[in-house]
């Protein structure tokens, strides 16, 4: 299988799982906002209505198309990326940051905040609520930081570094 192929594939597959988690907290768990669904002592699941960006910043109304045409266009902008990339890692990152994004954009198109539920914590410290795009997103963006950071400098035919 060729990087591109796997990349796409992969952005399908978070786009799937993202999507079809969401559908499954608001229909089939029939969680309303504010409802606890208790999993492990360090998982919850708890509906959140997103209307903003990360952590809810530019919730402000009238942001719903706006974040949406931005958003659309940084996906553009992945999948390019993604069809240009020569690298194994950088396509799968890419890709699971491209399924991530493409789920979050369909649901503020289609309800108008994105859908988050997932919220880890320990004690009385909760990380914010989430969902499994903006897991991918996250993951996505760890690889690309670490394959950048251990990537192989080119060294000139000179021996120096480039």
């Amino acid at each position: 299988m060729n990087k591109r192929i796997a990349g796409f594939s992969l952005a399908a597959l978070v786009l799937a799982a993202d999507q079809g988690s969401k559908y499954w907290v608001l229909h089939g768990a029939h969680l309303t906002d504010g409802h606890i669904l208790v999993l492990l002592p360090v998982l919850n699941f708890v509906l959140v209505w997103n209307h903003g960006i990360t952590f809810g910043m530019f919730a402000g109304a009238g942001a719903k198309m706006l974040l949406a045409t931005v958003a659309s266009v940084v996906i553009f902008s992945l999948l390019v990326w993604l069809w240009r990339s020569k690298s194994w890692l950088t396509s799968l990152a890419v890709g699971a940051i491209s399924g991530g994004a493409i789920g979050n954009v369909a649901d503020r198109l289609h309800y108008g905040a994105v859908v988050d539920f997932i919220q880890a914590h320990i004690g009385g410290w909760s990380w914010y609520v989430f969902n499994v795009g903006d897991a991918a997103i996250v993951c996505g963006v760890a690889a690309l930081m670490l394959e950048s950071l251990f990537q192989r400098k080119p060294v000139a035919p000179n021996g120096a570094q480039r």
